[in-house]
């Protein structure tokens, strides 16, 4: 039997933040996969390696987490005002499925600095030196980001001292505004779809939980780390090493959507993976990262753990990040709370792998909060470059 060569892809691999993903250009797609459909999601599965029934990803470019087992796809944008689109799917590691209903907060660091090396960045728009404002339109959520991307001598500037938890070599500061950052546009509703800051979940089988279920960034239902039995100081081996611990958060994951009206039943959830997110606060406490760096109690203004693709995230994932600093900045969110109450602007809150300080601009404004941006630095280089190959039967399905 005869099988077709491999075709091979233009491609970048750049690390964003604390995750990593496969950056294409569209133009550079076959003609196949430019479209939305099973092409496309057939294409990125083989380029990361999934299905993997070991969950190792060892035939692709997956690194056997939820945090590596990403794509994006780059374009010019057309739209006014705006320099590039970007377009973002969460690979399944086991499952042949791409999520495409968020967005992925710390690969939006890498996207302004992809987008000027691709070329899909007008040169008049690129200083000899200085910050180079690219305005990214996120097409998951329709929403903008503007990604203020370093330059030296009219190239990326990646290198550099900033130091980001979860991320062991420093590099280069990204800074990030995510504008606007309520009302996701795929699923549309309010910033709290429930029209409360605070709700009384039910999980039949399970519990009764306080949450605040937000849309900010990515939908997010934040939890109390307390009724779960947790302190939140853990780390991914006592929730990742615990299959009990993360059924029960995925049934509470579940019913948290259909309380979002993201779906209409539970068993909707196991085909939306990377939304809603799902997380717990704390009140500030001394711990041990991940790394072994000492957690001051001092240091933080409070604790979160955060689960992706139904497993504990090593650091925390750049949408949750805005979820935390939006919900924080709203008096009587469950965040907000931990973090002692009252009206702020930022908060520096601890994770797994260190700490993380982001800010958010609200507002009340005739009885409803209004979130203007939110915001938050991180680091983005380029690790690979060249071309990624795929068996040719993939595009011949």
């Amino acid at each position: 039997m005869t099988h077709p060569h491999q075709i091979k892809i233009p491609a970048t691999y750049l690390r964003g933040g604390t995750s990593k993903g496969v950056f294409f250009c569209l133009s550079d797609l076959p003609a196949a996969a430019r479209q939305p459909g099973a092409a496309r999601d057939a294409l990125l599965l083989r380029v990361l390696g999934s299905p993997d029934p070991y969950g190792k990803q060892i035939d692709g470019l997956g690194n056997a987490s939820s945090s590596t087992s990403k794509a994006v796809i780059l374009a010019k944008s057309q739209r006014p005002g705006h320099d590039v689109d970007y377009l973002f799917g969460q690979v399944s590691i086991d499952r042949p499925f791409v999520d495409w209903s968020g967005n992925c907060g710390n690969l939006s660091a890498a996207v302004g600095p992809c987008a000027i090396h691709m070329g899909l960045v007008d040169a008049e728009r690129i200083p000899a030196n200085g910050l180079c404002s690219v305005r990214i339109w996120q097409a998951n959520i329709g929403k903008t980001i503007v990604a203020h991307v370093p330059i030296t001598n009219g190239r990326v500037q990646e290198t550099g001292g900033f130091e980001l938890d979860g991320v062991a070599f420093p590099a280069a500061e990204v800074q990030l505004e995510f504008l606007d950052p309520a009302h996701e546009g795929e699923d549309g509703g309010a910033m709290f779809p429930t029209g409360n800051v605070v709700d009384e979940l039910q999980v039949p089988g399970v519990g009764s939980f306080q949450a605040t279920l937000i849309n900010a960034g990515i939908p997010t239902i934040f939890l109390n780390a307390r009724d779960l039995g947790y302190t939140g100081c853990e780390l991914q081996p006592a929730i990742n090493g615990d299959p009990a611990a993360l059924a029960r958060l995925e049934a509470i994951r579940a019913h948290g959507a259909v309380a979002m009206g993201l779906i209409k039943t539970v068993q909707e959830a196991a085909m939306r993976q990377h939304t809603p997110k799902i997380a717990f606060v704390a009140p500030p406490a001394d711990y041990i990262a991940s790394s072994g760096k000492e957690v001051q109690a001092g240091d933080v203004d409070l604790l979160v753990r955060a689960l992706s693709m139904g497993q504990l995230h090593h650091a925390m994932m750049g949408t949750a990040a805005v979820a935390i600093g939006t919900a924080a900045a709203i008096p009587g969110t469950l965040v907000n709370l931990a973090a002692g109450g009252g009206e702020r602007a930022a908060v520096r809150f601890g994770h797994p792998s260190g700490t993380l300080r982001v800010g958010a601009e609200a507002r009340c404004v005739d009885g409803q909060w209004q979130v203007t941006k939110a915001l938050m630095s991180r680091s983005a280089r380029i690790l690979m470059e060249g071309w990624v190959r795929v068996p040719g039967e993939i595009l011949a399905q």
